[in-house]
């Protein structure tokens, strides 16, 4: 397996955009494998839109480096190369300090080389001063191109090559010029979500490819020959449970990982729509991801099927994790940034209101002796939310934080009987065995 990281001298320089563009131009001749570098939901939507293969996250805190490789390996079967899209600038990690969680990491581990995408707008000489600088910097990082973002013109493309001709030994892979038309939405806790079969809503983005040599390019690209020696990263288990995921634009943020692990346990999964009216499917196990419910939160108040479905399968002892937007589901109601008030399950004892941002930061948390479906396990994963949730005086937790904000008080995670709310993206592949309690708890 061939592949490349593109990496970026910092946040918004147009990585995502220029590997989009990328990947779908490419993904018209080649089965194209993307990844993500970081614990992002969004990114990888457009990767998948763009290739219609799942991208994936590849991360060192929510995973060890023997775990990243297996995960690597299995999403690369069937690919012809991959294209591995950075987080925030190369060197940027868990510290000012270390490499920890980095691109530049990541890339040592994959043993791929670098192709740095540099913002362009308004430099000459000084791009030649950021590439050197970054490739000195490290020289365990193989830099062996860029592509020069935001380059306004001819004259501005020819000032470029001649500085960086002269001063580096970096070749330029591409140039992509200045436009107004060839973005990624914004929204407000990022870029806009997609749908991963969104083929035509980021067509515009393979204008970005058009000044990228995809030839030489394929030439830089690595071998990871490791790939072969990799095993299956799943636990396996003949369960035989049935399984629901809501799955729309309320409901969209899943590691692909923990939907796997669901499948590899033996786990029969029913995906649904909430926003679109869709009742509870019957399950003996309720997996409610992230999203925007508050961006739907009438259209969720208004399914009372879907709610009280929710709220009986509680009372009655079924298994219910919900992470972030599934916590906010599952509490009494949900105060949207307008003061509209929307009920919601009533599982828990709760009051949301949407209000400043948490994170995005890693989180590490312990199960409680309360916690009724991860029995001792110390987990990681992430959080980021822009809402508070306020419980009663009587609730109980299901999590000590370790790293982390969560909901109160250091703890996170609300539990009712077999229902666990948490603000903690939990990711399946950051502790051995991810489902055995919740298997355990469902028979």
């Amino acid at each position: 397996m061939r592949g490349v990281v593109i990496a970026g001298t910092g946040s918004g320089v147009g990585k995502t955009s220029v590997v989009t563009g990328l990947l779908s131009s490419l993904s018209r001749r080649t089965r194209v494998q993307a990844f993500k570098v970081g614990p992002d939901f969004i990114d990888p939507m457009y990767h998948t839109a763009a290739t219609g293969r799942q991208s994936r996250n590849l991360d060192t805190f929510l995973m060890d480096r023997d775990t990243v490789r297996s995960v690597a390996a299995h999403a690369c079967r069937g690919a012809d190369m991959c294209i591995v899209e950075g987080v925030r600038g190369l060197y940027e990690g868990l510290s000012g300090t270390t490499e920890e969680c980095s691109t530049a990491e990541m890339a040592k581990i994959l043993g791929l080389p670098v192709v740095l995408v540099v913002n362009a707008r308004s430099l000459t000489r000084s791009a030649a001063a950021v590439i050197n600088g970054f490739k000195s910097f490290d020289p365990g990082v193989d830099i062996r191109g860029v592509i020069l973002n935001n380059v306004s013109g001819a004259q501005h493309e020819r000032k470029l090559r001649e500085a960086i001709d002269r001063y580096t030994d970096v070749e330029i892979v591409g140039i992509v010029r200045r436009s107004g038309d060839a973005v990624i939405g914004q929204r407000h806790l990022g870029l806009k979500t997609i749908s991963t079969e969104g083929k035509e809503e980021i067509s515009h983005l393979e204008s970005l490819a058009e000044g990228i040599d995809t030839d030489r390019l394929a030439d830089i690209c690595g071998e990871a020959d490791w790939m072969e020696e990799c095993a299956d990263p799943y636990a396996e288990h003949r369960c035989g449970l049935k399984a629901a995921v809501p799955m729309d634009d309320a409901y969209c943020f899943y590691y692909r990982e923990n939907l796997e692990c669901m499948e590899a346990a033996g786990m029969d999964v029913t995906y649904f729509s909430p926003v679109a009216g869709d009742d509870l499917p019957d399950a003996d196990f309720y997996y409610l991801g992230g999203g925007y419910p508050e961006l739907f939160a009438s259209e969720i108040s208004e399914n009372r099927a879907f709610l009280e479905g929710l709220k009986t399968a509680s009372d009655d002892g079924k298994a219910i994790l919900g992470e972030c937007g599934g916590l906010l589901t599952m509490c009494g109601s949900l105060e949207t940034s307008d003061g509209a008030r929307h009920p919601m399950s009533g599982i828990f004892d709760a009051e949301v209101r949407m209000a400043g941002r948490h994170g995005p930061s890693y989180v590490i948390a312990d199960t409680t002796p309360e916690n009724p479906l991860f029995g001792h396990k110390r987990l990681r994963g992430h959080e980021f939310h822009y809402s508070e949730t306020v419980p009663s005086a009587g609730c109980g937790f299901g999590f000590k934080m370790i790293r982390g904000t969560g909901i109160k008080d250091g703890m996170d995670g609300l539990v009712m009987g077999r229902s666990l709310g948490t603000y903690m993206h939990q990711h399946a592949m950051s502790t051995d065995d991810w489902l055995s309690g919740v298997i355990e708890s469902a028979d």
